[in-house]
């Protein structure tokens, strides 16, 4: 029997579209929940033109193509005035959750809407499926280009619509196994133990510096995720990575951090910034177990034998068609 004779290409097919792949039918309503609440807003700002509120724009993995089955939540983000918004970042939560309430009053209960660390949360009881609604402070600049307060509290300049469209680029041009190999590893990613940190925006940067560089095989899902795992053993996530779709690599700024993956729409923001050597280390050792785990794999013996070991990488649901 030849390699891989267990689990191939069209198994791991299967596997995705049954256990990690958002339905095409729930991205829709996803989707459709986004644009009621965008609706709603730009509704309420063309009946109050003082409102410090500019518009809203759907950002995050739903947007993206790259959401899991298992997504509880969904981003966007509101544009604000950024001289009407306060400075500092709980009384800038607190005052777009009155902002939020006034828009939505009218369908929404004030119960709804509550202050996460970074986002205000608003509660959809339909489908089960919250909106982190993130502020941009905004200055009317190109390209929606604003200050984004992240996840960790930062206020990094960003553009949403170019981040999209760098996104779709790579689809366009790698063909639908960028996105679905960037679902693989945030479902690999979601098996690793408590505290395990590796940011879905810097696997999406990994996967589309590999695909950009011709390092993934194409229309073979074992060989893309051996890839992307010895890529991170090999490079030890010391190697910089950084994209020339909107500035030159000359343009970034200088940083001692252990990973340095940078935002290809700010040069200034290494997106790892934040990580340890500690934490580089993990995601090493992580990824190291899961390529060996890979190459037991395509040796089994048995198809017994071959699934035990995916279970390993992807969790107790892995299964392939019979």
């Amino acid at each position: 029997m030849s390699r891989d004779q267990f689990v191939t290409h069209l198994g791991l097919a299967y596997f995705a579209d049954e256990r990690v792949n958002l339905k095409r039918e729930d991205v829709a309503t996803y989707r459709q929940q986004v644009n009621n609440l965008r609706d709603q807003l730009t509704a309420y700002i063309n009946k109050h033109p003082d409102f410090k509120l500019i518009k809203m724009l759907h950002s995050g993995s739903v947007a993206k193509g790259t959401a899991l089955k298992t997504i509880n939540d969904m981003d966007v983000a509101v544009y604000v005035t950024k001289d009407s918004a306060p400075a500092n970042e709980n009384d800038l939560l607190v005052w777009l959750q009155a902002r939020l309430q006034e828009a939505y009053g009218a369908v929404k209960s004030k119960d709804d809407f509550t202050i996460e660390h970074h986002c205000v949360k608003v509660k959809f009881h339909g489908t089960g499926l919250d909106v982190d609604v993130a502020p941009v402070l905004y200055e009317n600049a190109a390209n929606d280009i604003g200050y984004l307060v992240n996840k960790d509290g930062e206020r990094v300049l960003t553009s949403i619509p170019m981040h999209l469209l760098f996104s779709r680029t790579r689809k366009e041009l790698h063909g639908p196994d960028y996105r679905q190999l960037i679902r693989f590893i945030k479902s690999w990613k979601r098996q690793q133990a408590d505290g395990f940190r590796f940011k879905s925006f810097m696997i999406e940067l990994i996967v589309a510096h590999l695909f950009d560089r011709g390092l993934i095989q194409k229309n073979n899902y074992m060989d893309a995720l051996e890839g992307f795992f010895k890529y991170v053993v090999q490079s030890q996530l010391k190697l910089q990575i950084v994209f020339a779709d909107y500035y030159s690599a000359d343009q970034i700024a200088v940083s001692n951090s252990p990973i340095r993956i940078f935002d290809p729409v700010n040069p200034a923001n290494n997106v790892a910034s934040q990580y340890t050597d500690q934490m580089r280390g993990t995601i090493v050792a992580a990824a190291a177990e899961s390529l060996d785990a890979l190459m037991y794999a395509r040796n089994a013996t048995t198809k017994a034998e071959a699934i035990s070991v995916y279970k390993e990488i992807f969790g107790p649901s892995f299964k392939v068609s019979e």
